[in-house]
């Protein structure tokens, strides 16, 4: 059911944005605008109240608890988890925004600061951290430890459903289970194929940035075909092959490129800007994390915070569905500390480098990259490469590192799709695989041709308010069945004690037993 009601809500859509693009984005922005406006407020409040909760869980008394039971071991190494976390979760999106948005808040500056002044670009640099910082992975980890505890610790089928089971009982099997789980499909399918195109536009930006090929149709469609075969290669091979051995190699790339522009770049200007940054995230988190602009007129806040915000809970069952399906075997305590705060400490190293660099070098008069800003944020990488030394090397590392982030993104997405419209546990059949990845391929052609992408993007933000009020429901329910674990495994541990100390107590009143029969004799 959920399959075959997915597939056609995915086609409709599609067909609607395929056909007529413009009256349906005019429709979409419409409904976007109410949105932002009417229940801003409540994206901000419901994130902040998500970061607190992991926060409470990591470092509380559920900390100890496991993924999968007190026995269970990891699946995979430390090292490649955290790889497959990141390349997941946002690793393309970093290569995208790492200096196009620094670049953009420094032409625009949030809070009525001054354009292009320096109160501007600490401004950039703090709140390119705060939309790619706690906040985001915390989102990830609430639906990802969700979904593992439910799937490895109470028999779950890996579905969004099953986690709303201590609240709504039986009916997470039900008619409302089964919309939760079909809106939850299809908002990761038009999620995924947005992302594909957009996607696509850059890397064919990159290649004629670097080697003079022209970004036509034709170009963006060869892309998207050998991505298509590179994605359905890597899913058919499992997560214990291709996803696990791409994303080792992509975070090695990124770990070179990231180092090459430390090195070539303004490194201790970069230093500065990391530790001057970091400082003003954390002493400024809590007003970020609820600022609305409701004096002023200034739309930013929509424009950027509540839009990213919208946009990692609609991706949030993808993604958090792929981070259960690695995490079997961490602890509460590890598995929030991987998921929040290491990728976030790497993401704020990233855009410290890239950010940095960027506006360094639009501060000292080395590039020009507002006017590349002007020519669309996927250029901005590409003109900051130029103001360095091997500029081409860089440039063809980036490119690789997209293609790469690239499919990785999409064979996760393609299994997660397969899992969460097959009713049974365990690893989807290869055939739902397959139709999926046809699928998602398909998409990104149709809308690319008929330009539709800002709407479903538009459409993605939208359907993230019910999502946001579902992840209230999450923490209730993730709470209560934490809280009979630590109950169970307490009593568990106190009977354990009780049958040790009786054990002793017998022995220690045999021996007496037996040394006052020898001193009768």
């Amino acid at each position: 059911m959920v399959f075959r009601v997915s597939i056609a809500l995915v086609a409709a859509l599609v067909l609607l944005a395929g056909i007529a693009p413009g009256p349906f984005n005019d429709v979409v922005q419409g409904l976007l605008v109410e949105v932002v406006r009417n229940a801003g407020w409540l994206y901000l409040l419901i994130v902040f109240l998500t970061l607190a909760f992991l926060l409470y869980l990591a470092f509380g008394r559920f900390g100890n608890l496991r993924i999968g039971g007190e026995d269970a071991e990891p699946d995979f190494s430390r090292a490649s988890w955290l790889s497959m976390l990141f390349a997941a979760g946002m690793g393309i999106g970093l290569v995208f925004w790492g200096a196009a948005e620094p670049i953009s808040h420094f032409a625009k500056p949030p809070e009525g600061l001054p354009p292009q002044s320096a109160d501007a670009a600490r401004a950039a640099m703090r709140y390119a951290f705060f939309h790619w910082g706690l906040h985001p992975w915390a989102i990830y980890a609430l639906i990802g430890l969700a979904m593992a505890w439910f799937q490895y610790n109470r028999n779950g089928r890996g579905l969004i459903s099953d986690m709303l089971q201590p609240v709504i009982g039986r009916h997470h099997r039900g008619a409302f289970g089964q919309v939760v789980n079909i809106a939850a499909v299809v908002a990761t399918a038009i999620g995924v194929a947005t992302t594909l195109g957009f996607g696509t536009i850059q890397i064919a930006a990159g290649l004629q940035r670097v080697f003079g090929i022209t970004a036509t149709v034709p170009v963006q469609l060869t892309i998207i075909a050998i991505a298509f075969v590179l994605y359905m290669a890597s899913t058919t091979s499992g997560v214990d092959r291709g996803i696990k051995w791409l994303s080792n190699f992509n975070l090695a790339l990124a770990g070179l490129l990231l180092a090459a522009v430390l090195m070539l770049g303004p490194t201790g200007f970069i230093f500065d800007t990391f530790t001057t940054t970091l400082g003003s995230y954390l002493n400024q988190l809590l007003t970020m994390s609820l600022r609305m602009s409701p004096f002023s007129s200034s739309t930013w806040v929509a424009d950027w915070t509540i839009f990213y915000w919208a946009w990692w809970i609609a991706w949030a069952p993808f993604v958090g569905a792929f981070i259960a399906r690695v995490s079997r075997g961490r602890s509460v305590r590890e598995f929030v500390i991987g998921v929040v705060l290491a990728p976030t400490l790497l993401g704020f190293l990233w855009f410290s480098v890239f950010g940095g660099s960027a506006l360094w070098a639009q501060l000292t008069g080395h590039a020009d990259l507002l006017q590349a800003l002007a020519g669309g944020y996927e250029t901005v990488l590409f003109a900051l490469f130029d103001s360095l030394p091997g500029s081409l090397l860089l440039s063809v590392i980036a490119l690789m590192l997209l293609v790469i982030f690239f499919v990785t993104s999409a064979d996760s997405a393609v299994l997660v799709l397969a899992s969460m419209s097959t009713d049974e546990a365990g690893d989807p059949p290869l055939s739902r695989k397959l139709v999926w990845g046809v699928a998602v391929a398909l998409i990104a052609a149709v809308l690319l041709l008929a330009g539709g992408l800002e709407a479903l993007q538009g459409m993605i933000t939208i359907a993230a308010l019910p999502f946001a009020l579902l992840m209230v429901l999450v923490m209730v329910s993730l709470y209560r069945v934490l809280d009979l674990e630590y109950l169970l495994e307490r009593r568990q541990a106190q009977r354990a004690r009780h049958a040790v100390q009786a054990w002793i107590e017998r022995e220690m009143a045999a021996q007496a037993d037996a040394a006052q029969a020898r001193d009768d004799g």
